[in-house]
């Protein structure tokens, strides 16, 4: 399903896509040398509680996915790229933390991601990988606007990615968003220009450019849901939910220090 919202609909997506940001932020400055991944989950769930919104992921169950997800929050450290289920864990000096988060709140969601790296002992790759998944979010987000399409989005995307040196994936990527957190269309994170479905005001996007340090091939953890690099390397995580408007594109979970 591809929907289209109504400007009424399309203000609370932006009250939406603001609390997620705001949500992620306070959890990123919380997430520091033995915080437990437990906790963040805690967090998010007494935030989002405490603002009147419903969480995308506890009752989650897709066929991708063995059985509910059960948490608030995905938490994905070093290898774990997507989907990562929270777990007693405490965060090291030098963790490479992906915090992905999508949440409901007056009928509609909001989904965002971001990775950073906890302490000081930040390795140089570390730093450019999660750098390059930032860039490729913003070439995804300036190619999209009325009259683009799908592809202008996939390519923008994976130019940076593959030119930054990272192999590209295309199991998952970004996708439709609105009364629900998962709708077509599918974005992938690399694809040919012109093609694809051609953009609408009204239409809601989740971008998410992902990429593993040296390789394309995932692995399903035991816990059923956490998705790691085959190789046991690094990973990092960018994702924005964005509304196709007549002028171009609004991100709607920009933090607000970064608002213009």
């Amino acid at each position: 399903m591809i929907e289209i919202l109504s400007p009424t609909l399309l203000a609370r997506a932006k009250d939406t896509g603001a609390l997620v940001a705001d949500i992620l932020q306070t959890l990123k400055s919380r997430s520091t040398i033995g915080t437990n991944l437990l906790d963040i989950d805690r967090w998010a769930k007494t935030m989002i509680v405490e603002a009147g919104a419903l969480s995308c992921y506890l009752d989650y169950e897709p066929s991708f996915g063995r059985g509910p997800f059960g948490h608030y929050i995905c938490t994905a450290v070093n290898d774990a790229v997507l989907h990562g289920r929270p777990y007693d864990y405490r965060l090291a000096n030098g963790d490479l933390l992906s915090l992905d988060l999508a949440v409901s709140k007056g009928g509609v969601a909001a989904d965002a991601a971001i990775s950073f790296i906890v302490g000081d002992a930040k390795s140089p790759e570390s730093v450019a990988m999660i750098s390059a998944t930032e860039r490729a979010l913003a070439a995804g987000i300036a190619a999209a606007g009325p009259g683009a399409r799908i592809g202008d989005i996939s390519h923008a995307i994976g130019t940076v990615l593959s030119g930054a040196g990272y192999p590209i994936n295309t199991e998952f990527g970004g996708h439709g968003i609105g009364s629900t957190m998962h709708q077509d269309p599918h974005v992938s994170n690399t694809g040919r220009p012109g093609r694809g479905y051609k953009l609408r005001p009204g239409l809601l996007l989740a971008l998410e450019p992902w990429v593993m340090a040296d390789t394309a091939e995932l692995v399903t953890d035991a816990d059923g849901w956490t998705l790691r690099s085959a190789t046991g390397c690094r990973t990092a995580h960018s994702e924005h939910t964005i509304a196709i408007t007549n002028d171009g594109a609004e991100i709607l979970t920009l933090p607000k220090q970064a608002q213009p």
